[in-house]
């Protein structure tokens, strides 16, 4: 029995490890659409080394630098690899954007050009991506080595959930699709795709997603209903003016930010529901002969006991990226009623909490899931 037990996990390993590959390399011949994109044609983008500087035209004014520096590089791929070539960093006067090059740095460079003829070299930003690709690789090692297998399988999830949404999720947005039945539906499948990866074929599959996705369609509706009644539109999302200036003045920016209010919160969802189902599976395998009624509440106690801290998780997370905004509103003075009155702010309040709200759904719902499904009359163990 063991034996069997054993081989039916091995293959259940190498089924969901097959299907995973397949869905990366078809996300990833998938087409955007936005390849060719018009400000990228007629150039060439390339990595150079900055062999000299030259900050003449640089004017400083306390910690705020504008003009343009000048820099000699060294072409290190592309059409143009092995030549030494003037280009021009533009300094905006923003901290938050711009960049200072010194010699030896790497810098990603777009090369406008015609025929052999070089228009201009302009230096995008210093280039990071060995250092990022270093960074995944020994999160991927890591992650490997303690968790083995499902580590690995928590490799294939997360390449999928990038893939899935930069080559489906943005672009269907960029189309004009609907937000928030693109959001739903996305959601939906990488839910299905990545508690697949945990359980493989099996009814604790079954038990995690539907949870997940009935907390995932209450955030969605609170969601739409207090952004409502909040008025707040999509706009407060940052670099979303950039992209209506740009041509897409006809998105509905306020759906996408309905939309990535559950999306934000689903991944959230997706651990507690595989939290309770797991537990509720415990259970039942230590005491088979329980009654479903019996499996839901203690998947409802479990439920209880994770709530209070996913729910801290999810403010940590949103609130961690204003810190620098709290500390302008405290060292101005700015009244707490003032503060939480804003629309940037309110916006933030409404992510937090009906992502938390949809949390406390999951578990419930999670438990009902869990308890109806891996139960059996005759006390028979759930397959």
């Amino acid at each position: 029995m063991k034996i069997m037990s054993f081989f039916k996990r091995q293959n259940s390993v190498v089924l969901t490890t097959i299907f995973g590959l397949i869905v990366i390399g078809i996300l990833i011949c998938l087409p955007t659409g936005y390849e060719d994109a018009l400000i990228y044609q007629g150039t060439e983008r390339a990595v150079g080394k900055v062999v000299g500087t030259d900050n003449s035209a640089i004017i400083t004014s306390g910690l705020i630098q504008s003009g343009e520096q000048l820099c000699t590089l060294e072409i290190g791929n592309g059409i143009f690899a092995g030549q030494t070539l003037e280009g021009v960093n533009f300094l905006s006067g923003s901290l938050e954007k711009d960049k200072i090059f010194k010699t030896g740095d790497r810098a990603l460079l777009t090369i406008s050009y015609k025929g052999q003829e070089i228009k201009s070299v302009i230096l995008s930003d210093h280039y990071r991506l060995d250092k990022e690709f270093i960074l995944l690789a020994v999160f991927a090692v890591f992650l490997v080595v303690f968790a083995g297998k499902i580590g690995f399988q928590a490799i294939l999830s997360f390449f999928i959930t990038i893939l899935m949404i930069w080559k489906v999720l943005v672009p269907c947005y960029l189309k004009g699709c609907s937000p928030v039945w693109t959001g739903i539906a996305i959601t939906a499948v990488l839910t299905a795709i990545i508690i697949f990866f945990v359980y493989g074929p099996d009814k604790r599959t079954l038990s995690a997603v539907l949870g997940a996705l009935l907390g995932v369609a209450t955030t969605c509706i609170l969601g739409i209903l207090f952004t409502d009644l909040f008025k707040i539109h999509g706009a407060v999302m940052t670099s979303s003016e950039s992209l209506l200036y740009s041509g897409y003045q006809d998105l509905d920016l306020t759906s996408i930010f309905m939309a990535s209010i559950f999306i934000g919160a689903s991944g959230a969802m997706m651990d507690l529901a595989v939290d309770i189902t797991s537990a509720v599976y415990e259970v039942i395998s230590k005491k088979p002969d329980i009654l479903p009624a019996e499996a839901v509440l203690s998947g409802l106690r479990v439920g209880r006991a994770a709530m209070g801290t996913m729910t801290t998780t999810l403010l940590l997370a949103y609130s961690g990226g204003y810190i620098s905004l709290l500390m302008v509103f405290m060292a101005q003075g700015t009244p707490i009623d003032h503060i939480l009155n804003y629309k940037y702010v309110a916006a933030e309040v409404l992510d937090t909490v009906v992502g938390s709200f949809g949390l406390v759904t999951v578990a419930p719902f999670t438990a009902l899931m869990a308890g109806l499904l891996l139960t059996r009359k005759k006390g028979s163990m759930p397959s």
